[in-house]
């Protein structure tokens, strides 16, 4: 615990903190989140009871260990603002309730930047540089150095030794398990921080964006949204309301990736996408296969 005491100093007071074992809870200024940041509606949100009277919308298909136990979560709706769910729905712990890993975050975090990363900076080299075809003075008899170009890299103007010689990829294979495992810790996170919502579908009454923002707002899920659903044609009026939103964006559960969950606040899945996030990434627990090194490392995938 710590303890505020007052040291009176030739400026003025100065605040000094020291460990005691008295019944204060005080923090220090540097780890108090600011008023503005703190919101009072979302922090009393609590988790589904062990006895709630709402109906179980969604089971967890896979088997669980025995030694664990499914997670519960809210199911809400989109078609109205008002903050009641709809009912509960399960979610498998080892894809949604596994321990944070911030170096597998990392490591897949940095891949898929490097992925599309491309350095176009490249320098010329002295066969390239324009000029010194002759050699500038003879071998022997001036009293200055041996030079046979003008363009050579010791000279200025010449051209350059070891530069980069680009287009560069910095393109690198991360194997599949860390790839896996960083949507999973990802996922977890996300449900860990109560940044994760279910809903039952991606139907909206109305396509303006306004409605949108205003059923964000209300329903405390924070400044940005990434909607996920596995449906192959989006609803019409989920795509017209978000396509001028900079802060809501709408991807297919085939295209969802670290970067993406990592870069908004807040991540809605559908019902469907729960099966099919669960089907894929469970599946990598127990293939018996090697991906690799086949020459079409994807042929074996469910």
């Amino acid at each position: 615990m710590l303890r505020c005491t007052l040291v009176v100093c030739g400026r003025g007071v100065v605040k000094r903190l020291a460990s005691s074992f008295c019944s204060e809870s005080a923090l220090p200024p540097n780890l108090l989140l600011p008023p503005n940041l703190v919101d009072p509606s979302r922090l009393k949100r609590p988790p589904p009871p062990a006895d709630c009277s709402l109906p179980l919308l969604r089971k967890c298909d896979a088997v669980v260990p025995a030694h664990r136990s499914a997670v519960q979560a809210w199911v809400e709706t989109l078609e109205r603002r008002d903050g009641e769910p709809l009912g509960l729905a399960e979610l498998h712990p080892d894809v949604f309730a596994v321990p944070p890993r911030l170096d597998i975050l990392h490591q897949v975090e940095i891949w898929q930047k490097n992925f599309k990363r491309v350095s176009h900076a490249n320098t010329k080299i002295r066969s390239e540089v324009r000029g010194g075809g002759r050699k500038p003075w003879n071998q022997k008899g001036s009293g200055r150095a041996r030079h046979g170009s003008i363009r050579s890299p010791l000279w200025k103007g010449g051209g350059v030794a070891k530069g980069p010689r680009g287009p560069t990829g910095y393109y690198y294979m991360l194997p599949m398990k860390v790839r896996v495992q960083g949507l999973k810790v990802a996922l977890s996170c996300k449900m860990a921080q109560d940044y994760l919502h279910i809903v039952d579908s991606l139907n909206i009454p109305t396509p303006d964006p306004q409605y949108l923002l205003d059923l964000i707002r209300e329903k405390h899920w924070g400044e940005s949204v990434l909607i996920v659903d596995v449906c192959e044609e989006f609803p019409e009026n989920i795509l017209q309301a978000t396509a001028s939103l900079k802060t809501v964006n709408v991807i297919p559960a085939i295209g969802l990736n670290v970067h993406s969950m990592l870069k908004h606040e807040a991540v809605v899945l559908t019902l469907q996408t729960l099966k099919f996030l669960e089907d894929k990434l469970l599946w990598h627990d127990q293939r018996y296969s090697p991906l690799y090194p086949y020459k079409l490392p994807y042929q074996d995938l469910p």
